[in-house]
């Protein structure tokens, strides 16, 4: 039983974070003004929960 509901929850937290990716995508994207800034708005969109966490420590002063 425990095994099926560790297996739900990693798909649900996959599915949020493919998602993310994807608007994160899209947004740098749509916001570069040159090839390459839409090439590294991809490695955002890769990273971002780590932008996000690093930036939410920051605003709590952790």
């Amino acid at each position: 039983m425990i095994n099926q509901y560790k297996k739900v929850i990693v798909r649900q937290s996959s599915a949020v974070y493919g998602m993310g990716f994807i608007g994160a995508v899209i947004y740098f994207i749509q916001h570069a003004t040159t090839f390459w800034m839409g090439v590294v708005g991809i490695f955002k969109a890769i990273f971002w929960p780590a932008f996000l966490i690093y930036n939410l420590l920051e605003y709590f002063n952790m």
